[in-house]
């Protein structure tokens, strides 16, 4: 008899933007990697509400993440047919998978997933895991806290990435029972597993040897000191608070440079289409009725910074979203990766700096306390402050974090490792 595992990754495929689908797609090769398994990944075909004005595919990548692998892709769940998720639960339950795991990222997802979920967790040979990248929404609507618990009270086991993920976990689900398992402990079974890991490095974008940092720095009029703000726009990364602090920088300095390389999240659709302006009418009116008080982050243009605060000179931008196969020219002419995030679960641009051996400068919020040790592998900065932003920007020109430290504390962070924490009973 066969003692082959089969691993079902549900999440989008590769071929969605974001650090989501490079996420679910690169869990998916560890599981491949390994001897003795059959991976499936069960992928979305539309994850959001079809009022949602964005384009989610990623239009631009050529390289084919799965070559060289035995993985199969099926792209089935549509959010907005619900057909589809009766379609799915069948589907998973014919690959017949020892584990399945779930990218658990936005709330609004609740709906669809709680209903897989709760069809799956009916088979006791299944172990259906969440994989959490958040519990407590960033934008904090006030149905996420239904549509969470909806779906993450179906699972029989967790991973969390971040002390406080396990904390809010025990915030939700008050009543419940923990077991939070690190560093290859044991599980009892007793209450809840909950695998405390981490958010592995990504080895999907890789430096390359013979790249010319000196040709690139000069075709973008970078200086020599460069600060890169890298992946998609959005209000909670503090773009803005970036931008302001590297004016305080440049007046002290004029051999610095700002990089913005990212595609402004809601900037994506062709605004003059008729069905561009119905889908954003109808999403406007959706974020009043539901939202907390708050701005709508459409209105967030953080780029406009640049000319308000005359920097044209000295900051390069790219508003665009950048091919995998780009990814690495810009952090291989860079010195410093910019988190002066306004809140932070685990972040992918954090995970792929680390690939590249690149110093965190990040705010003292969320999970960085945990992973930017200030001084050693980056420096942390003062939430909202701008002047203590500047302040380790400063720092980190006059004392370079050695990028062997970003190695050391990267070490353990691999994909292979996560992948067999999953496994182990």
């Amino acid at each position: 008899m066969s003692d082959k595992k089969v691993i079902v990754c549900f999440g989008p495929g590769p071929q969605f933007k974001g650090g989501i689908a490079n996420y679910n797609t690169s869990l998916a090769k560890a599981f491949d990697r390994l001897e003795n398994t059959e991976v499936h990944i069960v992928s979305w075909t539309q994850q959001y509400p079809a009022i949602i004005p964005r384009d989610f595919i990623d239009r631009k990548s050529k390289e084919d993440q799965l070559a060289h692998t035995n993985i199969k892709v099926h792209y089935i769940t549509n959010y907005n047919d619900p057909r589809t998720w009766r379609a799915t639960v069948k589907l998973i339950e014919s690959l017949h998978p020892q584990k399945v795991i779930f990218q658990w990222a936005i709330a609004v997802q609740g709906i669809p997933l709680g209903y897989i979920a709760r069809k799956l967790k009916r088979n006791k040979d299944m172990e259906v895991f969440f994989d959490l990248h958040f519990v407590i929404q960033k934008e904090g609507s006030n149905l996420d806290r239904m549509f969470t618990k909806r779906a993450l009270k179906h699972a029989r086991s967790y991973v969390a990435h971040a002390r406080k993920t396990v904390d809010e976990l025990s915030v939700l689900f008050p009543e419940k029972q923990w077991e939070v398992l690190e560093s290859g402990d044991a599980y009892t079974g007793k209450a809840i597993k909950v695998l405390k890991l981490y958010h592995p490095v990504y080895d999907m974008f890789q430096p390359h040897p013979d790249f010319d940092v000196a040709a690139a720095k000069k075709e973008m009029g970078l200086k020599k000191h460069v600060f890169l703000f890298f992946g998609f726009i959005r209000k909670y990364k503090g773009l803005h608070n970036v931008i302001a602090a590297f004016r305080k920088v440049a007046d002290q300095r004029d051999d610095v440079s700002l990089l913005i390389v990212g595609e402004s999240f809601w900037n994506t659709l062709d605004k003059g289409k008729l069905s561009t302006r119905i889908k954003n009418a109808t999403f406007g009116v959706a974020k009043k009725i539901f939202l907390k008080k708050q701005d709508d982050e459409r209105n967030y243009q953080p780029l406009a910074l640049v000319d308000e605060l005359n920097l044209q000179d000295l900051v390069h931008v790219k508003n665009d979203f950048v091919p995998n196969e780009e990814v690495s020219r810009y952090f291989q002419v860079s010195d410093n990766i910019m988190l002066f995030y306004l809140t932070a679960t685990p972040s992918g641009i954090e995970s792929i700096a680390y690939n590249f051996k690149m110093p965190m400068l990040a705010t003292r919020v969320g999970h960085f306390t945990e992973t930017v040790r200030d001084g050693y592998n980056g420096y942390l900065a003062e939430p909202e402050n701008i002047d203590s932003m500047a302040e380790v920007m400063l720092k980190a020109i006059d004392r370079p974090i050695p990028r062997g430290h970003v190695a050391e504390t990267s070490q353990h962070m691999s994909w292979e490792n996560y992948a067999q924490a999953i496994l182990r009973d």
